[in-house]
């Protein structure tokens, strides 16, 4: 709507993506701010309640009749936000929105389960989420195909990409997608956990595709210049704006949970975002708590599996540290802290090279 303004009311201010995503931002928090209250209220009365899980540790029993799906919110905000500043005919925003929806149905499906069931391990099965997921992926990577986007990968600290991938590109972009949204839900477990590193990374990778999208900027950087790429910083600012805003209901004691409708979107997002950057190695960087956060799973099966040795008291990581005695809010705020650093590392790769 607002580069409407600029297109055919001549408002020269609406021109500049900068401008946009910082609308973005501000619609998203606001309308977040405004509506969770009355979604947490809904909420409670139809007793959408997260099911906590019977292993967990026993401080998460004061969560009991919290309520769950708070990503609905601020998924809404985020696609209202976009419509409302991004070129809806730009490619990689369609490609976005797709993202959004297809992998929030999952997580929806998935949390109404759970909550139908009263079961924290009644929602979908491991199986079912992959290949829903695997979908979700191939449609968006056929976005991805159609917008005839490049298909070379690039490392961080090098110039120029090592090689082309070509039509195995496929296979690694749904990897890409499926690992981060997975890794995102595995590290939501915890008031707060899983919000404020995905607000850093959604920075980090809104500002890597916007100058992937500037000609001159990504020269001199050294950064692959693809066109049109720019306009998604605007869904990223939106997203962030909309996880701040659930921040506020989020932040220990949490009022209300985002579940899975919430982490496997911000997570598809992440991915997505990630692959049109060119930076789905530099990812691992980006979204280094969540990767922390999914190894120790692997490991700690992995080792039950074959050794029948636990390598952790138990996982994903932060259960590992509540169990030794951490404070919640020290286990959460010590993994922003992590988060920040890793960022701030990965940005500077995109200068070091």
């Amino acid at each position: 709507m607002f580069y409407w303004f600029y297109r055919h009311l001549d408002i020269n201010i609406f021109q500049y993506i900068t401008v946009r995503a910082g609308l973005g931002f501000l619609i998203a928090f606001f309308f977040t701010l405004v509506l969770m209250p009355k979604f947490i209220k809904w909420a409670k009365a139809k007793k959408a309640n997260q099911p906590i899980y019977d292993l967990a540790p026993d401080s998460h029993q004061a969560k009991i009749g919290t309520p769950t799906m708070g990503g609905l919110v601020f998924v809404f905000t985020t696609v209202i936000a976009t419509i409302l500043t991004a070129k809806l005919n730009n490619i990689y925003v369609v490609g976005a929105l797709a993202t959004i929806i297809l992998f929030c149905l999952i997580g929806i499906k998935d949390d109404l389960a759970k909550i139908t069931n009263n079961n924290n391990e009644d929602g979908l099965t491991p199986r079912m989420k992959i290949i829903l997921q695997v979908i979700a992926s191939f449609i968006v990577i056929a976005v991805l195909f159609y917008a005839q986007h490049p298909t070379t990968l690039y490392i961080p600290f090098q110039k120029f990409p090592i090689f082309d991938m070509g039509l195995y590109s496929i296979i690694f972009w749904t990897l890409v997608m499926i690992a981060s949204t997975n890794a995102v839900n595995l590290t939501d477990g915890l008031d707060g956990l899983a919000t404020v590193p995905s607000v850093i990374a959604f920075f980090t990778l809104s500002l890597i595709v916007y100058i992937t999208g500037h000609a001159i900027l990504s020269e001199y950087l050294l950064l692959p210049n693809i066109k049109m790429v720019g306009e998604l910083a605007i869904v990223g600012a939106s997203f962030m704006g909309a996880l701040i805003g659930f921040l506020w209901y989020n932040s220990h004691p949490a009022e209300i949970f985002m579940g899975d409708s919430g982490s496997l979107t911000i997570g598809g997002l992440m991915g997505y975002m990630a692959l049109v950057a060119k930076s789905e190695i530099l990812l691992l960087a980006i979204g280094f708590i969540f990767v922390l956060e999914a190894v120790s799973v692997i490991l700690q099966v992995g080792s039950f599996k074959y050794r029948k040795k636990r390598v952790f008291l138990m996982a994903p990581l932060h259960h590992h540290f509540e169990q030794i005695g951490w404070l919640e809010n020290k286990i959460i705020v010590r993994f922003w802290i992590i988060a920040f650093m890793t960022n701030l590392i990965a940005l500077a790769s995109l200068k070091i090279r």
